[in-house]
């Protein structure tokens, strides 16, 4: 039972890892998308569009749909990698407790 416990914590290194990875993409493309939508909205209300509908037109544009496409698939990885790191969390809690009943409980006499 010991080596699943390991086992276990290993993965939770790996998703830990893991999410160190996918948090930093997930900046980058954020920092991309905002400051591409920022420069498409000055482009807009320069050409004369209406205040009220620069958002809207801007994040129809293919380009900054895309950049948005991926800053949300990168947000949904760092959450499942988020879930991945409290199941494993959990799973090793459960594991311990286990442990400790079976073995804690030893009578050597």
């Amino acid at each position: 039972m010991w080596n699943e416990i390991e086992e276990t914590i290993d993965e939770l290194k790996k998703t830990l890892g893991n999410y160190k990875l996918y948090q930093k993409d997930y900046a980058l493309k954020e920092y991309k998308y905002r400051t591409a939508l920022s420069k498409r909205l000055i482009e807009l209300r320069a050409e004369g569009q209406a205040v009220t509908h620069l958002a809207d037109i801007a994040r129809g544009m293919e380009d900054i749909a895309k950049l948005r496409l991926e800053r949300d698939v990168a947000e949904g990885l760092v959450k499942s990698a988020e879930e991945g790191i409290n199941f494993y969390k959990l799973k090793i809690r459960e594991l311990e407790a286990q442990h400790s009943r079976e073995w804690g409980a030893v009578n050597f006499q």
